[in-house]
């Protein structure tokens, strides 16, 4: 069943207020690579290439267990939408899994929310599964999956003054 049919034609605010589509993310064997070829299909610069904060900063986990995953990666800022292009570079994660079994490809489509452990529970009672979590400077990420479909959630937390 896709997310679309698992959220039964509800509303999104039944989800406890999924926001906007704000990044699709694809995952890529060489980043550089792909970025050169985004870079030069979209008429823009090349982005930076950052690459994710170690287990010990984004406490990452992977099917409800701690892990390693790393990750880099670079942004075409499109408008509202995002292009986020990830190279898998330690595993296991979500992006080394997805690449493996569908090769360079599109991996998720990501809402901003807030509230990010109430929505997550609002898709689980829909049935979808958790599959990856962390944190990273300024907020946090949780993906969840839907019959091969996944989504990403956003929050950003508050900062101190």
């Amino acid at each position: 069943m896709s997310i679309i049919a698992s959220l039964g034609g509800e509303k999104l605010s039944d989800v406890s207020a999924l926001g906007p589509i704000v990044q699709v993310g694809m995952v890529v064997k060489d980043i550089e690579k792909a970025a050169r070829r985004w870079a030069a299909l979209l008429g823009s610069p090349m982005p930076e290439v950052i690459v994710t904060a170690p287990w010990e900063q984004a406490h990452t986990e992977y099917r409800g267990a701690p892990t390693p995953a790393r990750a880099k990666l670079a942004f075409f800022h499109l408008g509202q939408v995002d292009l986020e292009l990830i190279e898998p570079i330690d595993g296991p994660s979500t992006w080394q899994d997805h690449l493996q079994t569908h090769g360079e490809s599109i991996h998720h489509v990501a809402f901003r929310v807030q509230d990010m452990e109430e929505v997550i529970a609002a898709l689980e009672a829909k049935g979808l599964s958790l599959l990856q979590r962390g944190d990273y400077t300024g907020g946090r990420y949780a993906y969840l999956e839907d019959s091969g479909a996944i989504i990403e959630l956003l929050e950003d937390l508050p900062t101190s003054p």
